[in-house]
């Protein structure tokens, strides 16, 4: 039985390691001004930064259920028994939603997982579904496989300002800061699939260190080996930074350092750095 792994371009995947692990990614669109372009064809984060720092209205949209359809019909046409679609929190996104109707629509099984994770949580989600698959996995494996990765995750996220968050109405609990955000520098975390605070400091290199920290206590709960990356959106020297000192304190030759997505990055913001971690 063949079982395909698709997600969705939120999960910040680099083109050559999905394509490498085989793992299939339906694009986002994104709407800067008035013109519509989709993500991983067509627009860069960079155009993304530069956008959001000139006050150009930015916007993005999930997938369509058609384009869905069209994805798993495809995949079916290669000879495709079953297909483990692994996308982005359903709190933040109807991306879940869309794949739902298309996968009732069409004739091949799709099991949709909905991480309550986002950016590379659910990267690291689809990775682990496309390890289960290549180790021999049915499609339920394939689907537990993903679902216990997300369920170990820990995204913890560093902005400059939260009115990107507030714009695209991802802001969910961290709203609470909105009234002190120019007196702290907020962590924040998914939780429940929801974007939330978790700690506040005062200075954004404080914030920075205080990042490694938990993402190193965080590895520490894990049983064994453990997916780790660093996302950041027009913020390349500080994220090699924090990634650097991970390495460090992790012990490992490096870890890898991407800019997010443009999907993501136009809700986060220039100056963004996220760091991901997930137990194996």
């Amino acid at each position: 039985m063949t079982v395909a792994v698709v997600t969705d371009s939120t999960a910040s995947l680099d083109p050559d390691d999905a394509a490498r692990e085989g793992i299939t990614v339906v694009p986002t669109t994104v709407i800067i001004g008035a013109r519509v372009y989709t993500e991983g064809v067509d627009v860069t984060s960079q155009m993304i930064a530069d956008a959001l720092t000139e006050s150009v209205p930015v916007s993005t949209s999930r997938p369509s259920p058609e384009t869905f359809q069209a994805v798993y019909r495809a995949l079916a046409s290669t000879g495709v028994d079953e297909i483990v679609s692994v996308h982005i929190s359903s709190k933040v996104s109807g991306t879940v939603d869309a794949a739902r109707l298309a996968a009732d629509r069409v004739d091949v099984p799709v099991r949709v997982v909905d991480t309550m994770q986002a950016g590379l949580a659910t990267g690291f989600a689809a990775g682990a579904a496309a390890r289960a698959r290549d180790a021999g996995g049915t499609a339920e494996q394939v689907e537990a496989a993903a679902v216990a990765s997300a369920r170990s995750a820990r995204v913890l996220l560093y902005v400059d300002t939260l009115e990107y968050l507030r714009r695209g109405g991802r802001i969910g609990r961290a709203a609470a800061l909105i009234g002190s955000a120019l007196a702290v520098k907020p962590i924040l975390t998914l939780e429940d699939g929801v974007v939330t605070p978790l700690e506040k400091v005062r200075t954004s290199s404080k914030a920075l260190a205080r990042l490694v920290t938990l993402a190193v206590e965080t590895v520490g709960t894990y049983p064994g080996d453990f997916d780790i990356g660093v996302l950041h959106l027009a913020s390349e020297p500080v994220a090699v930074g924090v990634a650097h000192s991970l390495a460090q304190k992790l012990d490992r030759a490096e870890v890898a350092v991407d800019e997010v997505g443009a999907d993501i990055g136009a809700h986060v913001g220039p100056g963004m750095i996220a760091v991901t971690v997930s137990a194996r």
